[in-house]
C-alpha cells in the first residue's frame, strides 16, 4: 500500500497581497508571507485621552501590534491626535486604527488631524448610510483614506449587514431552482458585501494594496464556513475574529476553535480575540490569548513557553503549580525588555514538572527544566539545562534559585554579544 507523508504543520499561507500599516518608523505588514498580526481594541471612552493612551500603552506592552479605537463623535475625533502625541512621548509607536460607524464620513472630513494621526481606518459598509446617502458617504470615507494614503479594513458584520444588499440576494435566491437555506443566504450576503465594497473602494481610487477584508460573525462553524469561501474568492488580506466571542473560558475556547481551524488551512493574516472582560478584568488578556493561539500552533513565537504537568494524586503539594505560575508570569513580565536585549529568547522552552513519572524526561527535552518532588518522593528538585543535570534545589528558596538559573541562561545564550 502506498503511504503519503504525514503533514508536518499548517498549510502554506494563502497567496494574498500585502498591506503596510505604519506609524513613523514602525512598519506592520499584513498578508502575503508576513507573520499573522495580533491586534486588540480599547474599551475606554476615546474622548478621555489620558485613560485611553494608558490602556493603549498596556495593550502594546502586552504585545498588541495594532490597537483599534472607537471614533464615534467629535470629542473622540478631537482626542485622537492628542492620544497619538501622548503615546509618542511614552515611546509607544504602535499604529492606531480608527473604528467608524454611521458618521465616519463627517468625522474624517471635519477633523483632518484625526484622519492623519490614525494609521488605518475600519469601515463597516452596513453602517455608512442608507439609501442614496450610502454610496456618497462611503465614497467620502474612501476618498479621505486615499488622500492620506491610509489602508482600510472593510469590515462586514452579520449584526449590521447592509439590508439593501441582503434583500437583493434574497430576491435572487427566491428564483433559484434549488434555493439556499437562510443560513447560506446570510453567508453569501456577508461575502458579497465585503468583495463588492472592496471593488468599489478601488474604483474610487484606493489602491488594492491598501485593503483588508473581514466578515465577522459570532458562531464558530459560521466563521469557518464564511472565511473558507471568502478565501477562495479574493486575494485581499483577511482579518479573523469572532465578533462577540464571550466571557472567560467560553470566549477563549470559541476563539481558539474557530481561528485554529482557519489558520491551519492557511486562512487569516491578522487576528483579534474579542473577549468580554470580567468585571475589573485586564483588557490585555485578549492579546495574550491571541499570542498563545499562534505560538501553540507554531505560527509565531512571542514569549518562552512553560510546559507544566496537570497534576495528579502523586502531586498533592501545590508547589509545582505555584512555581509554574510564578515562572510564566516572570517570563511574560520580562519580555518587553528581553525582546530588545536578548533576540531569540521567545523560542526558549521551560519545563516545570510535578513528580518523577515524566518530570526528568520532560525537563531534559526543554532548554531549562525542573522536576519537583511528588508525594512521598525525596524533597529534592533536579534542574536540567539543555538536557544535562546542572543542580539539585532544596529548601524554601527553590523559586528564587530557579528564576536565577533561568535569568543566567537567558543572558548567556541570547545576549546580543553572543548571537
Amino acid at each position: 500500500m502506498t503511504q503519503t507523508a504525514i503533514p508536518s504543520g499548517p498549510a502554506d499561507r494563502r497567496a494574498s497581497r500585502r498591506v503596510l500599516i505604519q506609524h513613523g518608523e514602525r512598519k506592520i505588514w499584513v498578508g502575503g508571507d508576513a507573520p499573522v498580526v495580533v491586534q486588540s481594541m480599547t474599551n475606554t471612552d476615546t474622548a478621555n485621552a489620558i485613560e485611553t493612551a494608558i490602556q493603549i500603552r498596556d495593550l502594546a506592552r502586552a504585545g498588541s501590534e495594532l490597537v483599534r479605537l472607537t471614533v464615534d463623535r467629535p470629542e473622540s475625533a478631537e482626542a485622537i491626535p492628542y492620544i497619538r502625541d501622548q503615546l509618542d512621548k511614552m515611546g509607544v509607536d504602535v499604529p492606531l486604527v480608527g473604528d467608524f460607524h454611521y458618521n465616519g464620513h463627517t468625522l474624517l472630513q471635519d477633523y483632518p488631524e484625526c484622519a492623519k494621526a490614525l494609521s488605518k481606518y475600519r469601515i463597516n459598509p452596513g453602517n455608512v448610510g442608507k439609501g442614496a446617502k450610502r454610496d456618497t458617504q462611503f465614497a467620502q470615507m474612501i476618498e479621505v483614506a486615499a488622500r492620506h494614503d491610509k489602508p482600510v479594513r472593510i469590515g462586514v458584520n452579520w449584526g449590521s449587514l447592509d439590508q439593501a444588499l441582503l434583500a437583493r440576494i434574497m430576491d435572487e435566491n427566491a428564483v433559484r431552482d434549488n434555493p439556499w437555506t437562510a443560513q447560506q443566504v446570510m453567508y453569501e450576503a456577508l461575502i458579497t458585501s465585503a468583495i463588492e465594497n472592496a471593488q468599489r473602494a478601488e474604483e474610487l481610487g484606493l489602491a488594492r494594496d491598501k485593503i483588508i477584508l473581514s466578515c465577522k460573525v459570532s458562531g464558530v462553524q459560521d466563521l469557518i464556513a464564511v472565511y473558507r469561501e471568502l478565501g477562495k474568492r479574493c486575494d485581499y488580506p483577511l482579518h479573523l475574529g469572532l465578533t462577540e466571542a464571550g466571557m472567560g473560558s467560553k470566549g477563549i475556547v470559541a476563539s481558539t476553535a474557530a481561528l485554529s481551524v482557519l489558520l491551519q488551512e492557511g486562512i487569516g493574516d491578522t487576528i483579534r480575540i474579542s473577549l468580554t472582560p470580567e468585571p475589573g478584568g485586564d483588557r490585555t488578556k485578549e492579546v495574550v490569548v491571541g499570542q498563545e493561539i499562534l505560538q501553540t500552533m507554531g505560527l509565531r513565537k512571542f514569549t518562552p513557553m512553560v510546559i507544566a504537568c496537570p497534576g495528579c494524586g502523586r502531586t498533592t503539594s501545590t508547589t509545582f503549580q505555584e512555581l509554574a505560575d510564578n515562572i510564566q508570569t516572570f517570563l511574560r513580565d520580562q519580555m518587553p525588555e528581553w525582546k530588545k536585549l536578548y533576540p531569540g529568547v521567545e523560542a526558549m522552552n521551560v519545563a516545570v514538572m510535578g513528580c518523577i513519572v515524566n518530570g526528568p524526561g520532560e525537563s531534559k527535552h526543554a532548554n531549562i527544566g525542573i522536576s519537583l518532588p511528588g508525594t512521598g518522593e525525596s524533597p529534592a528538585a533536579p534542574v536540567f539545562v539543555d538536557g544535562a543535570k546542572v543542580a539539585t534545589l532544596r529548601g524554601e528558596r527553590i523559586v528564587e534559585e530557579f528564576q536565577e538559573i533561568v535569568l543566567n541562561y537567558v543572558k548567556k545564550n541570547y545576549s546580543k554579544e553572543y548571537v
